[in-house]
């Protein structure tokens, strides 16, 4: 009997022990993410990595709604990050960052749920936060992309249409030289794709991509000059029909030279077209099914201090809009506002070679932007000052679709009809 019972209670520790084991290998194991949250732990860290002014950050309202099965494999992690600079403002100004590892980074943000086809990588420069007018007006916004989802991992389409962008084999998949030396990635999704949509948006990166040693630069070249859009208001959009059929392998006649944002802007406005259908681009005339994605913008637009359905953004407004939200004190906002616009030599260094250069030249041109800022915010809107600098820029500078314009689109109030755009998140790649 008392051996028995000896037996028994050998046994009883013995799965005591393992059941203890099993508790700490489950606690040892991170629970996955599924949801941003807010920790002041991580929120301080995160400030401290990132080191960027409040007008690189965005408020609550340009946040995309998120499907529930998002889901990030620990050590992967999902923040809620609340700028501390805007910790005592009004609008929720931050960013919703996914940290995460670089080793596998296509896969694991395609298992994660949190890209879908047709979103915009916009690469972010942390590093330009107060460098001078042009960084910090771009929002440290230098380059755009469009992801796509394909054969298990997240897929990039850019142009230059080479492998500094597309990677090695031109296998598109976040490993290019570009990709692998940046570090931040806002992704913003055009709102109301269908699945049709995705689709045919998925089959036109797909051609871009399989096909672009014949198609760059012979057919659709780089243009680095990003004033001078190919877009032009009332104008047919025939490089769009260009670039359908550079893809469809009709070979049209002449180049086509676009900026980075200004080719995702024309795939885009490819979404409603079926990449497996040629008749409709065998024309000179541009296809029915060609729509434009967002209405390119003007240098300034109307937004601030007004906030109608139907106001818009402008290119230079988007430190504007953020700091508008924040309803600081006047004394507050126009300090804030000044920051801007002040050149800072050493984060000027820290830029490459020619964005550098495009810093330099363009701050004298940016200059009178502080009196529109500042001026901005009078009793009844935009003061006389404020309106003549604002005509000014609108007359002399091009309609225009800059890898800063999806990220400012955001901005404005959820319900205004020209907003297109929502805020998905930022990746941070560690």
């Amino acid at each position: 009997m008392l051996h028995a019972l000896s037996n028994l209670r050998r046994a009883f520790l013995v799965g005591a022990s393992a059941l203890a084991v099993g508790s700490v290998l489950l606690m040892g194991r991170p629970a996955p993410a599924k949801e941003f949250v807010f920790d002041e732990k991580a929120n301080a860290e995160l400030a401290k990595k990132l080191k960027i002014p409040v007008y690189f950050a965005v408020p609550a309202s340009a946040r995309a709604p998120l499907p529930s099965t998002i889901e990030l494999t620990a050590p992967d992690r999902m923040v809620d990050f609340k700028h501390p600079d805007a910790r005592k403002a009004e609008g929720d100004i931050g960013l919703r960052v996914a940290v995460m590892r670089r080793a596998g980074l296509a896969q694991r943000l395609f298992k994660s749920g949190l890209i879908q086809t047709g979103d915009i990588l916009l690469t972010v420069r942390p590093e330009w936060g107060g460098a001078g007018p042009y960084p910090n007006i771009q929002m440290g916004v230098s380059h755009t992309g469009m992801a796509y989802l394909k054969d298990g991992a997240v897929r990039n389409i850019d142009n230059p249409l080479d492998q500094e962008y597309l990677g090695p084999g031109y296998r598109a998949d976040l490993n290019s030289v570009h990709y692998n030396t940046l570090n931040m990635l806002h992704v913003i999704r055009p709102r109301y794709l269908t699945d049709e949509q995705r689709k045919n948006l998925e089959g036109w990166a797909t051609r871009f991509n399989t096909q672009a040693r014949r198609i760059y630069p012979s057919q659709i070249s780089f243009n680095g000059d990003y004033n001078a859009p190919k877009y032009q208001s009332g104008k047919p959009l025939s490089f769009v029909q260009h670039v359908a059929q550079s893809g469809l392998g009709q070979n049209p006649k002449g180049n086509v030279g676009m900026f980075c944002s200004e080719f995702v802007w024309s795939l885009l406005s490819l979404r409603k077209c079926d990449p497996t259908k040629a008749d409709p681009f065998k024309s000179d005339s541009v296809a029915s099914c060609v729509e434009p994605i967002m209405q390119p913008m003007r240098v300034t637009g109307d937004f601030v201090g007004r906030h109608w359905r139907s106001s818009y953004s402008g290119l230079a407004d988007g430190p504007l809009i953020v700091v508008e939200t924040m309803k600081l004190p006047a004394d507050e906002r126009d300090k804030l506002l000044h920051s801007i616009f002040v050149e800072n030599p050493a984060g000027l260094q820290r830029m490459s070679v020619g964005h550098r250069k495009v810093a330099t030249d363009m701050k004298p041109k940016f200059e009178p932007l502080e009196k529109y800022y500042k001026g901005s915010f009078g009793m009844m809107g935009p003061g006389f000052e404020a309106r003549m600098i604002s005509y000014g820029f609108n007359k002399a500078v091009p309609d225009n679709y800059s890898p800063t314009s999806y990220l400012i689109n955001t901005l404005l109030q959820p319900n205004n009809k020209h907003r297109t755009m929502d805020y998905v998140a930022t990746i941070l790649i560690e």
